[in-house]
């Protein structure tokens, strides 16, 4: 049955994706400030699509063999989340109760690198998409890992989409003082504790 693989890959690709890390802080901020979010959206869709597939395909196996690799993408990660964490920290402290409209946007250039960035420099994405769900799908027959891939593709779908579209849902509560603040620590703390953990595990290695 093509329906049992489809399933077990949208399950296991939710239960990977929709864990609290440093991209759905950011694709959750873009959607709050209707700053490029369907661009964000799009790329962080398409990036996981193409993780999976590779993953699929037995480049898990590649990477995981590859030290360099595992280092250089490790450092990038810890630089480029603790910059974008000490952004938010300065954010935090000229929040205010600011509208969407009238908080500082990125231009979409700025928007397409950092949504980039925020994907490919983050180990945890390779291990999610690459390693965890290309080892567990290529347990499938050839014939049937098509449609593993095809449910955790269509699981990352739903939520970039839900996740960037549906913030607006909470635009109401961030008419109220210091929600911006809040929420820019929070960010911050995200990509700080992400960051820590990178670097603890590449210091343990």
């Amino acid at each position: 049955m093509i329906f049992t693989p489809f399933l077990q890959g949208l399950g296991t690709g939710a239960g990977l994706i929709i864990a609290i890390g440093a991209q759905n802080a950011f694709v959750l901020s873009r959607g709050l400030t209707r700053n490029h979010h369907l661009p964000v959206v799009l790329i962080c869709a398409v990036s996981d699509a193409l993780l999976i597939t590779l993953g699929l395909s037995g480049m898990g196996i590649v990477l995981a063999q590859s030290e360099a690799f595992a280092v250089w993408a490790t450092w990038l990660g810890v630089a480029f989340l603790f910059w974008y964490g000490l952004r938010s920290f300065r954010s935090a402290l000229h929040s205010g109760s600011l509208a969407p409209q009238e908080r500082a946007r990125m231009g979409l250039g700025a928007t397409v690198a950092a949504t980039l960035a925020v994907t490919f420099l983050n180990p945890h994405v390779y291990l999610d998409t690459v390693l965890l769900l290309g080892s567990i799908g290529g347990r499938y027959p050839e014939a049937q890992r098509f449609f593993f891939g095809a449910g955790a593709v269509t699981a990352s779908l739903v939520w970039f989409l839900a996740l960037g579209l549906g913030a607006r849902l909470l635009l109401p509560f961030f008419r109220h003082p210091r929600s911006w603040a809040v929420l820019d620590v929070l960010v911050g703390l995200t990509m700080w504790g992400v960051a820590a953990s990178l670097a603890t595990s590449a210091f343990a290695g």
